[in-house]
């Protein structure tokens, strides 16, 4: 048997533009909802939500039979946590809060076996189709992609030591957080952030390092990917439920 081909990681390297929506809602039945909308990409977070390990592994399940690729947000850069999932079959990663090289290497060495990593080995994971993958361990590297998350001024400050790791396969730019750090918490508009968003990713062109970022503002998101953004989520699950729901509700109560 085969290890699937991360067709994320694939189109990151080709350069190819891929499109994302945010999920926040934990389980499999939303996430299968969602799957077939036409996205390239679905990020299950379980940073800001509800989900965890036993919540993502049905979320894996019932995106699989869809073309589209799932992307993991652990909730921190924990190499336990990073192992487990790895270990239920999530092949893209993305790792929040990365402040500096050191901790991109940390995450690095996290989705690597040794010598070169520091990840755990069992034969029989959902990740080996349960020990029917051959030399898995000497070939999941290929198929793994790590992104990296860099959400303060600090991070920007580091950023060419961060993405110049080698091992980090994007960095993704977190506006929220990034706001927050420049003094303008719950502002991702303000003018200073949009400024440092649109530096960070020019810069990481420049590096030729894939870039990736978050925003439901349709006209910075179609902003960001003409600056150069690889991976772009450009709405949150909750979000489209919470605002669709009241439209909807407003249309006839008015």
């Amino acid at each position: 048997m085969k290890m699937p081909v991360n067709k994320f990681k694939k189109r990151l390297i080709e350069r190819e533009c891929q499109i994302g929506l945010w999920c926040a809602l934990p389980g499999g039945y939303t996430a299968e909802i969602v799957a077939p909308s036409g996205f390239d990409w679905l990020l299950f977070d379980t940073e800001h939500s509800p989900s965890d390990v036993l919540t993502v592994l049905p979320q894996l399940q019932a995106v699989a039979a869809y073309d589209v690729s799932a992307v993991v947000r652990p909730a921190s850069n924990d190499p336990v946590l990073i192992k487990r999932y790895l270990d239920i079959g999530v092949q893209s990663l993305l790792i929040p809060y990365a402040q500096n090289a050191d901790e991109a290497r940390a995450a690095v060495a996290a989705v690597r076996y040794p010598p070169t990593g520091i990840r755990g080995v069992s034969a029989l994971t959902r990740a080996t189709r349960f020990g029917r993958v051959p030399e898995y361990a000497q070939s999941a590297e290929a198929e793994i992609c790590l992104l990296v998350q860099v959400e303060t001024r600090q991070a920007l400050d580091n950023l060419e030591a961060i993405a110049n790791v080698e091992g980090v396969d994007g960095v993704f730019i977190g506006p929220a957080d990034l706001a927050a750090s420049l003094g303008h918490a719950g502002n991702p508009g303000h003018h200073e952030v949009i400024v440092a968003v649109e530096d960070a990713i020019a810069r990481l062109v420049k590096l030729g390092v894939p870039a990736g970022i978050l925003t439901p503002d349709q006209s910075f998101a179609t902003r960001c990917i003409e600056l150069g953004t690889l991976f772009t989520a450009v709405g949150v699950d909750v979000a489209v439920l919470a605002r669709g729901s009241e439209s909807l509700a407003q249309r006839f109560k008015s």
